[in-house]
């Protein structure tokens, strides 16, 4: 697709002030999770680049000398189109990353971490994904820049490319929680017609990994029913989204949210004490069980 460089300055100065704000939203738990120390670089980046693309947008000369070289409106076309691969790639890699995460934290595996530890931890992980992203674009992805052939004082638009990760990753991610719902019903119905030797006990916990699996479903699609008619919508008009505002920070939240949502069923099925849910700031993850004798 094409998009005017004019487009490209104003949807990055929007992503980037998006950023800022759900960055300072979440301030009181950054370093809790590998998702909001990511969102802080993300941040960063996209800070970088909204200025880089303003000076040389706004310069009559359409060029600017820094430390001896000479940057064109050609470098910002360049940029974007990287950045919106580097953004690509880094999709599902961030997604095995805040799983785990979550998969720890639940299980409370992380629990004797100290916070600076797991900052620390966090920035490393975050700084290698970038790292090995940027590696995978330039030597590994086949990636080729798409550039007019023209004077770089005529450049006015730049070719970006589109994504279609963020609907892979939330149709995977939705289907396997679906998945975490359907299994947890069949198996209390399995145990409500089959007598066992331990009848009681096995029923109740098994409704109450149902009643685990059904609040997190409930309390994710209260919060996010809205942004999921969106990328549906996404998903049957063919409208692209442009690559570089694919990995955003109301993505990451969506994503933490959805992760959580996840990895509660996921370990509910697997044993029945749980630690506290990994912070999020939009979804609060509280749960109410009812006894087999109950229901």
């Amino acid at each position: 697709m094409i998009i005017s460089i004019a487009s490209i300055r104003l949807g990055l100065g929007g992503k980037c002030l998006l950023d800022w704000a759900l960055v300072f939203l979440q301030r009181k738990h950054i370093h809790k999770s590998f998702l909001a120390v990511f969102g802080v670089s993300l941040a960063v980046i996209d800070t970088v680049l909204t200025l880089f693309v303003t000076i040389l947008h706004v310069h009559a000369d359409g060029h600017v000398i820094l430390l001896g070289l000479k940057l064109t409106r050609y470098h910002v076309c360049l940029l974007v189109q990287i950045l919106g691969q580097v953004c690509h790639a880094l999709q599902w890699p961030i997604v095995v990353v805040a799983g785990l995460d979550h998969f720890f934290t639940v299980t409370r595996r992380l629990q004797p971490t100290t916070g600076r530890t797991r900052l620390f931890v966090c920035l490393f992980a975050s700084g290698l994904l970038w790292f090995l992203a940027a590696l995978y674009v330039f030597l590994l992805s086949g990636f080729v820049p798409v550039m007019e052939d023209v004077s770089h004082n005529q450049i006015h638009q730049c070719w970006v490319f589109h994504t279609t990760q963020i609907l892979q990753v939330a149709t995977f991610l939705l289907l396997t929680l679906g998945c975490a719902v359907l299994h947890a019903g069949c198996s209390t119905r399995l145990l409500n017609y089959h007598p066992l030797k331990n009848q009681i006990t096995d029923r109740s916990r098994a409704h109450s990994r149902r009643d685990v699996v059904h609040q997190a479903l409930h309390i994710f699609l209260n919060t996010w029913a809205p942004l999921l008619f969106l990328l549906a919508v996404f998903l049957l008009l063919p409208v692209g989204i442009p690559a570089y505002l694919g990995l955003n920070a109301v993505w990451l939240c969506f994503l933490n949210s959805l992760l959580i949502a996840v990895v509660l069923c996921a370990v509910s099925q697997i044993q029945q004490d749980l630690a506290a849910a990994p912070p999020d700031s939009f979804c609060e993850w509280t749960f109410q069980c009812s006894s087999a004798e109950e229901d």
